[in-house]
Order: C-alpha cells, then structure tokens, then sequence
C-alpha cells in the first residue's frame, strides 16, 4: 500500500497519491483502489486518510463554525453578512435584539449598519438556503476593538497547529487574544499596538510559509526576535 509522495509536498491536480485500502479525503477522488488529488496544494496522511490542503480556496460554511464577517446589508427582519464565501449569511433581528422585534417601528441600522464587523456562529446551512447565523452564545456579536486579519481558509488549521500548539504560542509570546474564525478571518486584539503588529505579522508568516518544515521554531525566534527590538527602540526613546 505505497504512497508517492511525502506528507506536505505540493500536488496538482490528477497527481497519484496513494494506492491500496487508503480512504479519499478533501480535494481527492479515488478510483481502482488509487487516490488521486483534484486540487494544487499539499498532501497529508492521516492513519489510512488522505487529504490535499488548497492552496487557494473559497470557505465553504459548516454548522458549528465560528466566523467573523461584516455586515453588507440591513433589512426589514435582520443583516445579510459577508463570510468571505460564495454563499451571503443571514442573521435575523431576534437572534440580536432581546427585546421584541417590530419592523415598522425598530431601525436595525443603529444595532448593526453596514460595515459592522461581528462574531457568529454558523447554526443552519444547506445547499438549498444561505447560511443562518447566531450571535447569542458568550463571546459572539459586534466587534468593538482589535484588529482583522485575512488569511487563506485552508490555512487555519496550520495557525493552529497539533493539538493548538502554534496559536497557543503566538498568544502566549504576543500577549495578545486572538479570534480565529474558520473563514479565513482573524481577530487580534491585545493591551498594546505593538503587540497586535508582532500577533500579525506571525500570522502572515505562517500563512507564507504553512507547506515548509520546521515553521514553529522559525516563528518563536522571529517573535523574539522583534520583542528584542521593540524593546531597544524603546530604550532608546527613553535616552532621547
């Protein structure tokens, strides 16, 4: 049950994976007992599953999913909202306000006008309907503070890394909170600018740099690397 290349080499589509009882997974098709990739980008094994990570995709929603999207458009009876996917959102007015909703009287734009970033969690979604979202669970709703950051969808399993190893990381050295959104989209916020720089800047650099080897140990040196300097370019600010 050979395999024909290594774990995180690039593929292109056709490409021949895997041959034997391996299983199919994202952006792979099987035929006669061979696997094949049907999308560019890096190949992974996982036990008996085999998986190609896009390098370029569109997100593609999932019940349960956190997002963070942005308000393009306030109805009669709630916001349609931007996911980064081919698909509009919908969050309706009674997910939001605790109050009764009445449309001839309430003016959703002074809740939510166009613009407006927020965090929500995808409850319904079928090939039929549009996304429905939710704000109600703790830590979902308007975006006040912080900044947004956009990445490759695909690549936010690599930010996170084995069992959350990487973020945990970029949290801890950036003393920075820090949102992932499976869309693609990132929220960062921490007590000082420079950190929420540093928090971002290591998520590009993951994003650049998610098929080599070795990226954790090249991420914490360059975030120490940086807090030295912030670190002397204040000192001197303090001599002058």
């Amino acid at each position: 049950m050979p395999t024909f290349f290594e774990r995180r080499q690039l593929v292109t589509p056709g490409d021949l994976l895997a041959e034997g009882e391996y299983i199919p997974g994202e952006n792979t098709y099987k035929v006669d007992q061979k696997i094949y990739a049907s999308k560019l980008g890096l190949v992974e094994y996982e036990d008996k599953k085999v998986d190609v990570v896009a390098l370029r995709a569109f997100y593609v929603p999932k019940v349960g999913d956190t997002v963070i999207g942005t308000i393009v458009e306030v109805g009669f009876n709630g916001w349609t909202v931007d996911i980064s996917s081919p698909y509009p959102a919908l969050l309706r007015a009674s997910d939001v306000l605790s109050r009764p909703f009445r449309p001839q009287r309430n003016d959703l734009s002074e809740v939510l006008n166009a613009g407006d970033l927020v965090i929500a969690k995808i409850i319904d979604y079928d090939r039929a309907h549009d996304p429905q979202l939710t704000v109600s669970e703790p830590g979902l709703g308007k975006i006040t503070r912080g900044q947004v950051v956009e990445i490759t969808p695909t690549k936010i399993p690599r930010l996170i890394g084995r069992k959350g190893s990487m973020i945990s990381m970029i949290k801890k050295e950036t003393d920075c909170h820090i949102i992932l959104g499976h869309n693609g989209t990132i929220l960062v916020t921490g007590k000082r600018l420079e950190n929420e720089q540093l928090a971002i800047m290591a998520i590009h650099k993951i994003e650049e740099e998610s098929h080599t080897a070795g990226l954790t140990d090249r991420i914490t040196q360059m975030i120490e690397k940086e807090k030295k300097k912030q670190k002397e370019e204040k000192k001197n600010e303090s001599k002058t």
